[in-house]
């Protein structure tokens, strides 16, 4: 079982290369991994099933120190880096020519980037490694949003279900109000974040020790690079190039936030003192251990075990049947979190179940 489950974490790149595959073939073969990841994929994660099975304690540790597991994420952060320059060589030089080509293709490479490349580069972030986090940094910079870094890792497993934190939707909150709240609340709070550790260290706010100067910067810098390198090779101004790398970014970091919705939606610890709360427990995320989509996802649909021992790498994080269970996949609540009718119709009686355990509890 353990090497079908060491293949099985390589399929993520199937995405990107339904991406390039459709545009070679071109026209409406462009949403090829559009279809892929929210059609056919919810269908078989629904075929297949969840796989609620443990690695076996006594192994644990010695599947967490193999070296193949942290090989997958290194090459995906080559690769990924790799596919946005030639995501913007294509837009520059390619043979689109229609704004269905466009779009489809656009739409398409952020499920990479944002849907994949944010989970690796989350995966990373959370690990003392200097490199995997150098590599995180990487991976966000590709996506514009590089303050997740300090908001995620120092901000939200902080705050996690409470009213102050951002990226926990509340109750009967749509996704679209929750979105403003989490791109821009969460970048603000990162500001206040770095410039509070700065001040700790007698550093100032505004010097080149504050990394959020850096992190909004950098991705600006990468894109405008992007931009001039292949308008030198035209000999004119390429703006899609610029137009596509902060429109794949955007939709990148929405797909990030749409997950972010989906996993902590109406979860809310216990205040045990004014502004204090209960210790994160794996009851305090909606869990997914639908087998196929957690290969594509590096398991972070047990999102449970992850904010319950945040520095647990992927390949290791426990299914819990205590924790709040979503009923599908994230591709499948993905689509129906869009749909806000539907997203509360589906979950908000799971939600006042959940809330009704922990108060007999």
């Amino acid at each position: 079982m353990n090497w079908i489950r060491k293949i099985g974490f390589f399929t993520a790149f199937i995405i990107p290369g339904l991406v390039i595959l459709g545009y070679y073939l071109g026209g409406y073969w462009n949403y090829i991994a559009i279809i892929d990841v929210f059609f056919i994929l919810p269908f078989i994660d629904h075929f297949i099933g969840t796989d609620t099975s443990n690695v076996p304690e006594e192994k644990a540790k010695l599947i967490s120190n193999e070296f193949y597991y942290r090989f997958v994420t290194y090459v995906w952060t080559y690769f990924q880096f790799g596919f946005v320059i030639w995501g913007g060589y294509v837009i520059g030089f390619g043979t689109m020519t229609t704004w269905v080509e466009w779009i489809g293709f656009t739409l398409g490479f952020s499920l990479v980037t944002g849907g994949i490349g944010i989970t690796v580069a989350h995966e990373l972030g959370h690990k003392k490694s200097s490199l995997e986090r150098f590599y995180s940094k990487v991976l966000l910079m590709t996506t514009c949003y590089m303050h997740f870094y300090i908001e995620h890792n120092r901000g939200h497993h902080v705050l996690v279900a409470t009213p102050e934190d951002p990226a926990t939707a509340t109750k009967n909150e749509t996704f679209y109000a929750f979105w403003v709240k989490s791109v821009f609340k969460g970048y603000v709070h990162a500001w206040h974040i770095e410039n509070e550790r700065l001040k700790r260290i007698g550093k100032s706010a505004f010097s080149i020790h504050n990394n959020m100067i850096w992190f909004t910067i950098l991705p600006i810098l990468f894109g405008a690079l992007l931009t001039a390198i292949f308008s030198l090779m035209a000999g004119t101004i390429l703006w899609s190039v610029a137009a596509f790398f902060f429109a794949q970014s955007i939709l990148g970091f929405t797909l990030l936030e749409l997950v972010n919705y989906v996993e902590h939606y109406g979860i809310l610890r216990k205040e045990v003192s004014p502004g204090r709360y209960e210790r994160v427990t794996p009851i305090h995320s909606w869990n997914a251990s639908h087998l196929i989509s957690n290969f594509f996802l590096f398991q972070l649909q047990r999102h449970s075990d992850h904010h319950a021992n945040a520095i647990k790498r992927y390949q290791v994080l426990n299914h819990y049947d205590e924790s709040p269970q979503l009923p599908a996949g994230y591709p499948t609540m993905i689509m129906i979190a869009l749909v806000p009718p539907l997203w509360f119709g589906l979950m908000n009686s799971r939600l006042e179940k959940w809330h009704g355990e922990q108060e007999l509890g």
